[in-house]
């Protein structure tokens, strides 16, 4: 006669193991459809980006060479329609003559003009490096203010300058830098529509977390210079394609 259901098993047979249920994978967050996620789900997907963003670009930092926050809002200025590479070949010989904002501030227009001819536009930036030099001389003691305030009311200064000054020079994140990657990279996750950078900075503080708004900046740039470029991105390379609403795979 068979054994009832629920009955012990018979003698030398041993009861099969229970086997543990499968640990948990955690959540990641879904491929979002073009305005149809919530401000909750989207804070939650930027987090993950920016996750996967530093696995993937670890020493991700500023291109700019510089020791101290006068060389930087130098450099920041130079940098302006100009890549980072071009502007550390020419700040050393800029930085050995005039070494400090009182140095720069009595320097010839045309003497500047030569040594940073290269970055092009370079009267119109010996025209802001001076303008800038003299008020840090005049308003500031020499030193370069530390303050979002201060710093735009500088000339050759608005608050893209002045956020990356701020971050990196100073370690205050008082904003997000934006510039062509960032704006490229934050259009194509669906994190703004805008195109204006001040809005897009806007909509940008809102969903990254505050320790991280100098940081995400150099991820993006990172990123798109890599693998998110324009015309056309890399997204069949790309870690964040499971969660971006423009890859094409």
């Amino acid at each position: 006669m068979s054994p009832r259901r629920g009955s012990k098993a018979k003698p030398g047979k041993k009861a099969a193991p229970k086997r543990s249920p499968p640990a948990k994978k955690p959540a990641v967050p879904k491929r979002p459809r073009r305005g149809r996620e919530t401000a909750r789900a989207r804070k939650e997907r930027v987090a993950e980006i920016i996750a996967r963003l530093h696995t993937e670009y670890p020493e991700a930092r500023i291109s700019l060479d510089f020791d101290n926050p006068y060389e930087l809002i130098v450099a920041t200025i130079l940098s302006a329609q100009c890549t980072d590479e071009r502007v550390n070949m020419v700040t050393p010989a800029l930085f050995k003559r005039f070494s400090t904002p009182d140095h720069l501030a009595g320097a010839r227009p045309e003497v500047v003009e030569d040594m940073i001819r290269s970055t092009g536009f370079f009267r119109n930036k010996t025209k802001s490096l001076l303008g800038m030099a003299n008020a840090v001389v005049d308003r500031h003691e020499g030193r370069i203010p530390n303050t979002m305030e201060e710093l735009v009311r500088l000339p050759g200064v608005g608050r893209k300058t002045a956020n990356v000054v701020l971050g990196n020079a100073f370690g205050i994140d008082e904003g997000i830098v934006v510039d062509t990657h960032v704006t490229r990279l934050s259009n194509r996750l669906g994190l703004t529509r805008q195109q204006d950078a001040v809005k897009i900075e806007q909509d940008l503080v809102k969903i990254v977390p505050r320790e991280e708004w100098t940081d995400v900046a150099h991820l993006f740039i990172h990123h798109g210079r890599a693998v998110c470029k324009a015309p056309t991105p890399r997204c069949a390379q790309c870690v964040l394609s499971d969660i971006c609403p423009s890859s094409r795979v």
